[in-house]
């Protein structure tokens, strides 16, 4: 392999840095399945602390307080890239069975750590071994594209003598063969391309001189290895690209696996208010109408997170602060503690188009967000609640909506279990009578009392409203529209709701002709999607249907069409339909 010399120390230094980097990458990403334990750096990390003196331990908890351990990671990751693997990539230079051994001994120390764990498995090896093989892989590789590729030159002919030329029909082009032919002056035993090419550049007699054209490549001795700056630089931000994707990725993975068994372990208090029992007649059970209640893997989910935030319970706290006489901070276990309310809560999304899905309906479970900001003490002059999810997200809610007396809830659970992490797990904000955007903030960590005129919450700038009281909607669940229906006694039924008023009736019309009432589910408050359905004597042919719905207040949703933006969309929901 090519010498130190030819390499510089700078090049050196980056094959073994983003060779380590892609060790450590894949050993990330592996633990993220093997468990978080069985990563390498982690069980390092560990292991130093073990073996940290207790005064040096005390320094630390002083110095960097809950981020000592975060500190500790980032040394271990310095040393190992920037210290121990350069020193891999020069001994890889020098000669790859040597690289390959710094890598060893890498992993040697990875496994110790790793293996002297009390709850250490036979599986734990494989993030560290694993890693060492990409790492070994990408060392080898790098160094390769360090080097220009071997090239082979033909033995010389003998002196004073020409080589052959190669048959016509094999290696000689045509147009070659027939310009010798024509002219009839050129050498025998000349290759008509030397001919050409001597005509070409004024000529040299015999084939020599400096004149005559010369192969792309000639590499011969040393120069069969010399340093290719250009390949090592593009092979490096490969690596560099797996590295960092693959760290980044397991530690998502990895985190997932770490809240999703912190969430299975929660245990859920009774509440110290429960909600009423669902009606028995809060369900019509009619084939294709929407539940009283969603699943949670049927709630529709809307936010701005591409990736799903990963808050471990054990370290979630929630802040208030702001216009309040005592700020508060919340652990999860201490939210846990105090009393909670059961509430069913149907939940919309103001992008909902009319007609649309994005509306669910769940019992929830919280404590009330009224007795936390009671404890921080409310200021004369707020009425802006602006909460922040631990993904950056931001919305306001009205202070007034919230301290009415509604069950406005900090949720930690939903449908009887632990939020899903989806649904914003450990915690969440549920209000009801409020679009979501304004109101029901999921991975909820910290809620600033403020006023509308001094902050603004992410969709205000971006062309929605500021406060988003829900309006009135009524939905046709069956018969979907563009169905094909049986002649004959027919069921039309759908699901209407206006939170925190309540629904008081429904009114379908087919054909623009009558409106008629529809019978109406029982429900066990206002704050719920109410079921509806009619029956209908349908006729052959294509037929218009059409559902409104007035609230508790004497409000009958409006005809006038409008969009979501800025505040909720209206009109009446329209259905077509063909009769056979």
């Amino acid at each position: 392999m090519q010498s130190n010399s030819v390499v510089p120390a700078w090049a050196r230094a980056l094959m073994g840095l983003v060779a380590g980097g892609v060790a450590l990458g894949i050993a990330q990403l592996v633990a993220a399945f093997a468990g978080a334990g069985s990563s390498p750096v982690v069980a390092v990390g560990d292991a130093v602390i073990d073996l940290t003196p207790a005064p040096v331990k005390d320094f630390a908890i002083r110095t960097f307080g809950e981020n000592d351990k975060t500190v500790l990671i980032a040394g271990v990751l310095i040393v190992v890239l920037g210290g121990i693997a350069p020193l891999i990539g020069t001994l890889a230079v020098r000669r790859l069975a040597y690289g390959f051994a710094g890598l060893a001994v890498f992993a040697v120390i990875g496994l110790a750590a790793v293996l002297t764990r009390p709850d250490a498995g036979v599986l734990d090896v494989l993030p560290t071994v694993v890693g060492a093989a990409a790492g070994a892989w990408a060392l080898r590789w790098l160094v390769r594209r360090a080097a220009a590729e071997p090239f082979t030159l033909p033995a010389p002919p003998p002196a004073g003598t020409l080589p052959a030329p190669p048959p016509a029909d094999a290696t000689e082009p045509t147009g070659a063969a027939e310009d010798v032919g024509a002219g009839g002056a050129t050498d025998a035993t000349q290759p008509a391309s030397a001919a050409e090419s001597g005509g070409a550049r004024g000529g040299g007699s015999g084939g020599g001189g400096d004149s005559v054209e010369r192969p792309a490549v000639m590499l011969a001795g040393a120069d069969l290895w010399t340093f290719d700056r250009r390949r090592l630089l593009t092979g490096a931000a490969g690596g560099a690209v797996v590295a960092v994707g693959s760290a980044v990725l397991g530690q998502a993975l990895g985190g997932r696996r770490a809240v999703d068994a912190a969430r299975v372990r929660v245990a859920l208090p009774k509440p110290a208010t429960p909600a009423k029992p669902i009606p028995a007649g809060a369900d019509l059970h009619i084939r294709g109408l929407s539940p009283f209640i969603t699943k949670n893997r049927d709630f529709y989910r809307v936010d701005t997170a591409l990736v799903v935030p990963q808050v471990d319970p054990n370290d979630w706290k929630l802040r208030i602060h702001g216009m309040v006489d005592r700020p508060v901070e919340l652990t999860y276990q201490e939210l846990l503690g105090m009393p909670l309310t059961e509430a069913d809560v149907t939940l919309t999304c103001v992008s909902n188009e009319v007609g649309g899905e994005y509306v669910g309906n769940a019992r929830w479970l919280g404590v009330r967000m009224a007795e936390v900001l009671r404890r921080a003490g409310l200021r004369s002059g707020a009425d802006m609640l602006l909460s922040t999810s631990a993904d950056g997200f931001t919305c306001g809610t009205p202070v007034d909506v919230v301290m009415d007396g509604r069950d406005a809830l900090f949720a930690i659970a939903m449908n009887g279990e632990a939020l899903p992490v989806a649904h914003g797990f450990p915690v969440r904000q549920v209000v009801p009578g409020l679009y979501g955007y304004v109101s029901a903030t999921k991975w909820v960590v910290d809620i600033k009392v403020t006023r509308f005129d001094q902050d603004e919450a992410y969709w205000t700038p971006r062309g929605w409203a500021a406060k988003g009281p829900i309006k009135t909607q009524s939905r046709i669940d069956v018969p979907k529209s563009g169905d094909s229906v049986k002649a004959g006694r027919a069921a039309i039924a759908g699901v209407a709701w206006a939170q925190h008023t309540g629904v008081d009736a429904v009114e379908v019309r087919v054909d623009q002709g009558q409106w008629r009432q529809a019978r109406l589910a029982e429900v066990p408050g206002p704050d719920t999607w109410r079921q509806w359905s009619i029956d209908w004597d349908a006729t052959a042919g294509e037929h218009t249907i059409q559902v409104r719905a007035t609230d508790a207040a004497g409000r009958t949703q409006t005809e006038q069409e409008a969009p979501p933006a800025p505040d909720g969309a209206t009109g009446w929901h329209t259905i077509t339909v063909t009769v056979t």
